[in-house]
This record gives structure tokens, sequence and C-alpha cells, in this order.
């Protein structure tokens, strides 16, 4: 039976980062399987084609994305709510899929009122972000206020799923929860879309290669996501200059926004001009062929409370991985991870220079890691999860 999805986004969707992936990718995945998925979202972003997005109007000019906690989503979010049950209430809904809390709260009456379920698509605590943000501090009295919130959010729907198996188990420590509500579904990727390269890619490959300027001869180190330090940017900088020490026929391709003419100036001031190339904001579309470029690539991400979707992007792609270690890496990566210690970078810097000495290794790892992506973490896998989710709580059953 088809169900009707009203999936509420609470950020400029789309743009090519972390949440918008996941959205975007869950929304595909439904649709794929004959399910009618509507998006509510702000007014900015990109319309992905094939799917049906009904965004704020734009009420004055809008800027370029926004990225994680920002003040206008205090104004965004109470419009975002009146659009949702304005639509929600005149077309047929079988539950609604709130994505990070915002998107829970947001889509609670409109729940309520047609009394059907509401799903908690759970990427990270609320707060958490705010201070990696500095939109909260972690002494201010509005730390309260908007964990008191988090916990209602959280109670309030009818079952949350989570971007991780640490995430589960995290809420369902909390004495006050019912550990049947809260199921882990992991990220996935297109194992499809992001695969490791071919030797009918080495043209155009060297093509590229030329464009950015990295010398033929250079094995690539590649990092696609965020520029923030709570993404470990500086720290990657920082040990960059380790690994050229140590290997100067490494090269580093650091790619995303924002914050890229920051750490471009960081790697020229650390003496990285010559081996480094930043390219900016990479659309999604593009993430496998640029990917393609590397040889291996690096997770240096300090949070401790988000996903790490990248990851699963890079081993899908075949390229053997270094992260920092932390729950959510170690269970992407498996038994093999190669996890340097969180906020070390030397250690993260050793982990890379391993890699970089041992092509036998490298080989081995990603095809590890490319195995290991498509037998776990397929989208296709991943969205029957979803639905058995939607089944446990009765969507398509009650209308209202």
């Amino acid at each position: 039976m088809s169900l009707h999805v009203a999936m509420i986004a609470p950020t400029g969707f789309f743009a090519d980062y972390g949440c918008h992936v996941r959205i975007l990718e869950e929304a595909r995945a439904l649709k794929a399987w004959g399910h009618a998925v509507t998006i509510l979202t702000y007014p900015t972003g990109a319309t992905p084609d094939g799917l049906r997005v009904v965004r704020l109007p734009a009420f004055r000019r809008q800027s370029d994305a926004h990225v994680g906690s920002h003040r206008r989503k205090l104004l965004l979010d109470p419009l975002l709510a009146g659009l949702v049950l304005a639509r929600g209430l005149r077309q047929p809904i079988d539950v609604v899929h709130g994505h990070l809390h915002e998107g829970a709260a947001i889509g609670w009456p409109l729940a309520r009122a047609r009394r059907v379920p509401l799903i908690l698509d759970y990427q990270g605590s609320l707060t958490s972000e705010m201070v990696d943000h500095r939109f909260l501090s972690p002494d201010g009295p509005g730390l309260q206020i908007f964990s008191m919130i988090e916990r209602v959010t959280e109670a309030a729907a009818d079952r949350v799923v989570t971007s991780s198996a640490f995430a589960r188990d995290q809420l369902a420590a909390r004495k006050s929860w019912s550990a049947e509500r809260i199921l882990s579904v992991p990220d996935g990727v297109d194992v499809t879309r992001f695969r490791p390269r071919a030797p009918e890619d080495a043209a155009d490959l060297a093509a590229m290669r030329r464009q950015l300027g990295i010398p033929p001869s250079r094995l690539v180190v590649g990092y696609l996501g965020l520029l923030a330090e709570y993404q470990g940017t500086g720290d990657l900088i920082r040990a960059a200059r380790l690994v050229v020490d140590a290997e100067p026929g490494t090269h580093f391709l650091i790619m995303g926004y924002p914050n890229a003419a920051e750490y471009e100036q960081a790697a020229r001031q650390a003496g990285l001009a010559e081996h480094v190339t930043f390219t900016g904001r990479i659309p999604y579309a593009q993430a496998p062929t640029y990917l393609q470029l590397c040889d291996l690539a690096v997770a240096p991400k300090r949070s401790e409370t988000e996903g790490n979707g990248k990851v699963l992007n890079y081993m899908a792609a075949g390229l053997p991985t270094v992260a920092y270690a932390g729950e959510v890496a170690a269970e992407f990566l498996g038994p093999e991870a190669r996890l340097a210690e969180r906020g070390s970078v030397p250690a993260l810097a050793d982990e890379i220079v391993r890699l970089v000495r041992d092509a036998d290794a490298r080989r081995a790892y990603g095809e590890s890691l490319r195995a290991r992506a498509e037998y776990q973490f397929s989208w296709r896998r991943q969205i029957d999860k979803i639905l058995d989710v939607y089944a446990s709580v009765g969507a398509g059953r009650r209308h209202g």
C-alpha cells in the first residue's frame, strides 16, 4: 500500500551537506518504493529533481544556505509550523516524519490533528549542536530551556529513529525512555553512484587533477564535508603539515564549505600551499566523481553527538579511511577501522602516514570498506527499516 509521508525539513533544503543528504536519500528511496513524499522546508535551497518540495514564501531577499543553528530559525520555524498545518490539513497524510528536533516539534500539531504517527528522525542532540555552532553557551541559561524542549520533543514522538546505534543507546539510557520506541536506522549510501574509480575513469580524472593543480605523481588524501572546528578542519591542516614532512609526495584535497578562505589561509601559513587544494562547495551530485580523485580519505570529526555520513561515502568509493576515534566512526568502519585518538593531531597524522606508505594495506582496507558499505549500509537496506518503523505504529491504517 502506498503511504503519504509529510516530511518536515527545518533547514534550507537542499544544501550539499550532512543532514540534507539523509533527508534527500530517504525521500528518494521512499519514492522509489512507490510512496508519496512531500517535503516542507524553508525558502532557501535547491529542489532535487523528482521530489515534491513545498517551501515557505521568501519574504525578503534570501542569502545562501545557513549551516547549523542560527537566529533566523527562531522566525522561520514558527512560520514553517503554520505552513505545515495549512498544507497538511488539506491533503492525505499517513505519517509525519520530522527531521531533527525542530522538525518533529513543528509536525506534532499536524500529527495529532490528523491522528497519524509522528516520527522523529534524530541526527544528534539539539543542544549539543547549538553549543558546537556557538549559538548557545554551555554555561548559559538558554541551554536549560532548549534542553527541556529537546526532551519534550523526543517524548512526544511515537518513534525515534537515530542515525547511529550509538545515538540510540544514548537515548535509551535515559530512565524516562521506553527503549522499544527508539530504533537505529543508520545513515546509508547510494552504492551505485558512490563507487571506486575504474580504468575507464582515468582520462576524466586526469583532466580534473590538472584543472585542480594536483601534480600527477602525488598520492591524494581527501576530505569532503563541512569546514569547521567541530568537524576537525583545523586539526586536519595541522596533521597535513606533519604528513607532508614525513611523505612529501602527499597532497590533500579539502572539499567543502563554509570558511574555505579561512582554512586556505591557515594552510598557506603552515607552508602547505603546494600540497593542499581547496575546492570550495561541491554539489552533492558531483561528490562521487571528486572522491574518485582520492587514494585515501580522512574524517577528523570532533563532535561526539552527530552522525558521520561522509564516512559511508568514503567507504562506498572504496577509500581506505582514517577517522578520529568515536562510537559512530567505529560503527561504520567496523573491526578494521583505522582510528586516531580524538583531538590528537600527531596520532591522526601517524595513521595517515601508515596508509600512505603501504599500498597493499590501502587496497585491502578500501576493498573491505566497499564490501561493508554494500552489505550493511545501502539505502535500499536502510529504507526497509524506516518502513518497518512506519508499520510498527500503524501508518496507513488511520487517517484524520
